[in-house]
């Protein structure tokens, strides 16, 4: 399970406030804002780090190049303490966790476990398709707590289960490949996916489960590392995915919505079209380049979105919106990306640095 990069994971807490890395040595937690190692802990190789908000508990999984740190084995981690507080063995690797307040999401290849955070209770165990990456996404709000899966393993569809009611919600067929990505909004409103062969990307209502909004990422296949959208109550303004081929894409959601729907007699029509041809609309995206080496996994969240007024009419002329990406090389970059109401993307980068080059302070590690 080693990585040939010196990051072997990274994730970003449920409000992007901090993210964490699981490398060969240890795990590190990081301020988003700042950059500032607020934790690590070198007690050998990690290849899952899961935060729960900014509270001391943590999920970590070993990559099993030491017996003590089996991929079979989930820890539930107290930072303050530095003590394990429960494990959970399982008969073969865990490939992902999700958690919330209220529930423990563990994925294997074939199953997936739901558990209650508290009590650790087994509440629900699914069984599904073959997920040898261990793909999913899962929306930590309580109110629309969804979690995705793959559900085929032949063409792009996708099951949503809810978990705080434990009970399918719905299967979505988005791609006549299968999946590579997905990501819910974090109220569980909306879920992006794509495919393996990537050139296009979909957003879903979850609740219409069949509609959608397609966006085309390029026409030469690329492998999607990851997708994001920005955070909002209610459609997020934007969506960022990145690819193998060392570009962040990203795709605005809120403009072209807003425009279509000045063209549309209906509001909900004009957000979520019929057919999906209609959608693919080359101004609603933009490209940048380089921002990792080609074929290295990276990752990008959008941390936050601020809406531009024109003080005159009230109406949105433009978003701000803060975005992170995480390479697998070892380096943190964050970009601000403006977006007009004409589609005009501007990028600037506003930092970089090696993420293990930093050091915490004495007071803060173990």
């Amino acid at each position: 399970m080693a990585s040939p990069y010196p990051i072997y994971c990274a994730s970003f807490n449920q409000d992007t406030s901090c993210f964490a890395i699981g490398t060969r040595g240890g795990f590190k937690i990081f301020d988003s804002s700042t950059g500032r190692l607020c934790y690590e802990r070198a007690i050998g190789a990690f290849v899952i780090v899961e935060m729960l908000f900014s509270s001391s508990l943590l999920a970590i999984v070993g990559a099993g190049e030491e017996p003590s740190l089996s991929p079979r084995r989930l820890c539930l981690f107290n930072t303050t303490t530095a003590t394990a507080l429960r494990e959970l063995n399982f008969l073969t690797s865990i490939l992902a966790v999700r958690m919330n307040k209220k529930r423990l999401v563990v994925i294997l290849q074939d199953k997936t476990y739901v558990y209650d955070i508290n009590s650790l209770a087994i509440l629900d165990t699914i069984d599904t398709i073959p997920n040898i990456k261990g793909l999913c996404a899962f929306s930590p709000s309580l109110e629309g707590c969804f979690l995705a899966l793959p559900a085929s393993i032949s063409k792009g569809s996708v099951l949503l289960y809810n978990v705080m009611d434990r009970h399918l919600h719905c299967e979505i067929d988005a791609h006549r490949s299968p999946l590579a990505a997905i990501a819910l909004s974090s109220n569980g409103i909306y879920i992006a996916t794509a495919s393996e062969q990537g050139t296009i990307i979909r957003v879903h209502l979850v609740s219409e489960a069949t509609k959608s909004y397609s966006f085309r990422r390029g026409t030469y296949p690329s492998t999607i590392f990851s997708l994001s959208f920005g955070p909002s109550m209610q459609l997020p303004d934007i969506l960022v995915g990145t690819s193998s081929s060392g570009s962040v894409h990203a795709f605005s959601l809120g403009f072209s919505i807003y425009q279509r729907s000045k063209r549309s007699g209906s509001f909900l029509g004009s957000i979520i079209p019929d057919s999906v041809t209609d959608a693919l609309d080359p101004a609603h995206h933009d490209v940048l380049h380089n921002a990792a080496p080609a074929g290295v996994k990276s990752y990008a969240v959008i941390r936050k979105v601020d809406k531009v007024a024109d003080t005159s009419t009230s109406e949105i002329v433009a978003c701000r919106a803060t975005i992170s990406i995480i390479s697998y090389n070892g380096y943190f970059q964050e970009y601000n990306l403006s977006v007009n109401s004409q589609n005009e993307f501007v990028w600037s980068l506003e930092r970089e640095f090696k993420l293990l080059a930093v050091i915490t302070d004495d007071s803060t590690s173990s």
